[in-house]
């Protein structure tokens, strides 16, 4: 069954625009009668469409019940800046996993250094990103993605989180070990190309943060945080 996002469900009717609107009625050609499913803040609404404009479809809600796809667990995803188009890819695979949120930080040893303006423009294309894997993986929310913030912001957001962890190359604890469970908010820190500094991983852990490690073979940067999001999940029984 097609899915799209709203901003809000409000009653049992609901009017739709924009680019959603085009693609009900362009691309997949839909008609009056046929169901699809708006997802809303994690509730997803069934709902069959009584009416169209040439901007507009009518849709009337017949159930509503919360997204099962959605995890309890609230996982952001803090990731130092990565070259290229690995952004896209981290945010890709990120969002499918289950992630609540992806936050780009600048550190020591980023490579790729973009400036306000241009970062303003990826960012448009990753949250773009993030919508198309919200929908394909059958998500309940849009998990945003901003930045770029830097290590001392991130530090300080560090106490809103149940559990604070960063995969740090030089190793620690196993992730198994962590006491991560169903329901928490989880920040999990990862390094770009070249990884941390040891003061970085000093102010993580005087924030409150904890250093873990991913085995003995050191991961690609867009490797590690598919790697630790998953046996987060898993240990946190979402997966």
């Amino acid at each position: 069954m097609p899915r799209f996002f709203v901003d809000n469900v409000n009653s049992d009717k609901v009017i739709l625009t924009g680019e959603n609107a085009r693609h009900i009625g362009r691309s997949l050609r839909m008609k009056v009668g046929d169901v699809l499913t708006l997802c809303c803040e994690g509730t997803d609404y069934e709902c069959s469409i009584s009416a169209f404009t040439d901007s507009e479809v009518c849709c009337d809600v017949v159930s509503s019940r919360k997204t099962e796809s959605e995890p309890e667990t609230k996982l952001t995803l803090f990731q130092a800046m990565p070259k290229g188009d690995k952004a896209e890819t981290i945010v890709q695979k990120a969002v499918e996993l289950g992630a609540y949120e992806v936050v780009f930080v600048m550190t020591a040893r980023c490579v790729s250094r973009p400036d306000e303006k241009s970062f303003a423009k990826r960012l448009e294309r990753l949250n773009k990103v993030s919508l198309e894997a919200a929908k394909q993986c059958g998500r309940g929310i849009i998990p945003r993605v901003s930045g770029i913030i830097s290590l001392s912001e991130l530090t300080g957001r560090l106490s809103s989180f149940d559990k604070a962890l960063m995969c740090y190359e030089k190793g620690g604890a196993s992730l198994s070990d962590a006491g991560i469970s169903r329901g928490q908010r989880i920040a999990l820190f990862i390094g770009s190309e070249g990884g941390f500094e040891q003061a970085e991983a000093d102010a993580f852990v005087s924030a409150g943060g904890e250093l873990t490690g991913l085995g003995a073979r050191i991961l690609r940067c867009e490797t590690a945080p598919v790697a630790a999001a998953s046996i987060i999940m898993h240990l946190a029984g979402e997966m």
